[in-house]
């Protein structure tokens, strides 16, 4: 059944800062849980105080099997279910930027990491210690340090050290998407392009080869390429490939003989990274390439039968996921993935970040829909 609570005034109500290691109430509403959570600050490679307390919460149901790495939690039902979905989002935000406060404005919550992602993590929380006997078993996972370098990950973290804790048919990430499906996710890499020229005196340029002129071909290369739009699963993604940056120059009398752009590759997760970066190789064949970046994308698996009973649940069509998220860290371990939570992905990381009431209350119910049909 539907939380219940009274309607909030337009008029703003401000919440204070508390110790983020205090205890957690999972039995409360899940609006009421999600301004408990803003409220606690756990800014990347401080979330200790949170995982304390969302450990000391998940330890007290029974129902759960509960282990932990670091600052992440991982909690457990093991009813012997035909499949296995995990429910996974992160406790770390962003620095605050003096809104770090929870304060409700009419339907609206605001917050630090009230969008991204402290409303996915209430719904979550929620979702592990109230679900006592879902019909398929779930791995809840509540991790640290996604804000930040990818080698702090806490996801990733627990993929090297502890993969048999992420094994399921299907996975959840309690990513902000306006409370519909984003299957899967593009992968992306960078790599930098370089011409060689001669150095001279640029009163004397035609005894030099002017390395920036070089690059020209390399941009009319990339502005008439023609990225693909491939349809997986019946979503259409679209590529781009495109120059990001460009640095050459030596001074204000000198032809450089040296010039590099910087390309961007987002690229279908039909496509491997060794695939994706063999085709700009192609693409920008005669030029010295070099690879500075590179994330495989993640594969929507809205075939799965745990997918395509999520996707009957929520009843809404699926958009395909054009930026990079953790699901490919799954989709890494052959597990398809998608981003389904409450907020405007957009309003991530902004000042004025919010979660709309109503999308985390849908959430809630949608996804306690699935778990226990």
């Amino acid at each position: 059944m539907r939380d219940v609570i009274p309607p909030v005034p337009v008029a703003t109500v401000a919440g204070m800062a508390r110790d983020p290691g205090a205890d957690l109430d999972l039995s409360t509403d899940v609006v009421t849980l999600t301004g408990d959570l803003i409220d606690r600050p756990s800014v990347s490679g401080t979330e200790g105080p949170l995982a304390d307390a969302v450990e000391r919460a998940l330890r007290a149901c029974g129902h759960l099997t509960v282990d932990r790495d670091g600052d992440a939690v991982v909690a457990r039902t093991n009813a012997g279910r035909a499949e296995r979905v995990v429910i996974a989002g992160h406790l770390d935000t962003v620095p605050e930027a003096g809104n770090l406060a929870a304060r409700f404005e009419g339907e609206r919550l605001y917050g630090l990491g009230a969008c991204d992602m402290k409303g996915g993590l209430a719904v979550g929380l929620r979702l592990a210690a109230t679900l006592t006997d879902p019909a398929r078993d779930v791995t809840y996972v509540f991790y640290d340090n996604e804000e930040v370098a990818a080698e702090l990950n806490g996801l990733g973290r627990l993929a090297r050290t502890h993969p048999d804790w992420l094994a399921a048919d299907f996975a959840v990430l309690m990513e902000p998407s306006n409370a519909g499906v984003e299957a899967g996710c593009q992968g992306t890499l960078r790599v930098e392009v370089t011409t060689q020229g001669k150095r001279a005196h640029s009163a004397r340029s035609w005894k030099g080869e002017n390395a920036i002129h070089a690059a020209g071909e390399i941009l009319a290369r990339l502005s008439a390429y023609t990225p693909r739009r491939p349809v997986i699963d019946g979503l259409e993604y679209r590529e781009g490939l495109s120059a990001v940056g460009i640095r050459g120059g030596i001074a204000g009398n000198v032809i450089p003989d040296e010039c590099v752009v910087t390309v961007n590759y987002r690229f279908a997760p039909d496509r491997s990274g060794a695939e994706a970066l063999e085709h700009v190789r192609e693409v920008l064949a005669g030029w010295e390439v070099v690879c500075t970046d590179l994330a495989p994308g993640a594969l929507p698996g809205l075939s799965r039968p745990a997918a395509a009973a999520f996707l009957a649940v929520t009843g809404k069509p699926p958009a395909p996921k054009f930026g990079w998220t953790d699901v490919a860290r799954f989709s890494e371990l052959g597990v398809p993935a998608v981003n389904f939570g409450p907020g405007d992905p957009s309003l991530a990381h902004s000042r004025d970040e919010f979660v709309p009431v109503a999308e985390v209350r849908e959430c809630e119910e949608k996804l306690r829909a699935w778990l226990t049909a």
